[in-house]
């Protein structure tokens, strides 16, 4: 009986980090706050592959140069694709993105069925 509790004890300490590990997006193009040159592609790189047919971005233009009082626009026509290595997700442009600065707002289902969403800001000079 004493080795099923050691084994049962192992096992707490060394699965929940294993299971409880959920993917996070760990870079992503253009990076959080940043300001880049307009823009035809996004790539948004997360720690574990996910499951691409429920994951995706909503993107939003939130402001104009030039405009005070530009309300949110989302942005329409792109399309979500993930790479070979199943953690990246590419986001396809129609255009290139005009001068503003947008929202970014993703959700991914990882391996693990865990739904996952974040989002960043960032900027088109």
């Amino acid at each position: 009986m004493s080795r099923f509790l050691i084994a049962a004890a192992i096992a707490l300490t060394v699965l929940p980090g294993a299971a409880f590990a959920h993917s996070k997006m760990v870079s992503s193009t253009p990076a959080a706050n940043a300001t880049v040159a307009k823009p035809t592609r996004l790539s948004l790189t997360f720690s574990e592959k996910f499951l691409a047919p429920m994951s995706g971005v909503e993107l939003v233009m939130t402001g104009m140069p030039g405009m005070a009082d530009h309300a949110p626009m989302p942005i329409k026509g792109y399309k979500t694709s993930v790479a070979p290595d199943g953690k990246t997700m590419i986001v396809t442009l129609p255009r290139a993105l005009p001068a503003g600065s947008y929202d970014l707002k993703w959700h991914i289902v990882g391996a693990d069925q865990h739904k996952m969403e974040g989002g960043y800001s960032f900027k088109v000079k």
